[in-house]
């Protein structure tokens, strides 16, 4: 899994059929301890609501494909989580009270 944050959405009107419907993210890979962009910004299926400025969860590769959204999609990454806190080494870097 990747964590990155929501930057942008794309939005297009001639596309596969399996992907009608979908709601299709820009995703900037992040740092876990202090969410700095690391990384490429990729675009993904949202699979649960999430927002820009959203910290959350990518998958990709075959498991993009593994949600009930996007079982017959041809995505390659998909947001499947929006994380609330973030700890690393038993400090909260993310979330728990502060942004």
């Amino acid at each position: 899994m990747i964590l990155g944050k929501v930057v942008g959405t794309v939005v297009s009107t001639q596309k596969d059929p399996n992907l009608v419907g979908l709601k299709l993210q820009l995703v900037q890979a992040v740092s876990v301890k202090d969410q700095k962009p690391e990384g490429r910004i990729m675009v993904a299926v949202d699979s649960v609501g999430a927002g820009i400025g959203d910290l959350v969860m990518l998958v990709t590769g075959s498991s993009a494909r593994l949600t009930l959204l996007t079982q017959k999609a041809p995505t390659d990454a998909t947001i499947v989580a929006i994380v609330d806190a973030v700890e690393v080494d038993g400090k909260i870097v993310y979330g728990g009270g502060q942004s």
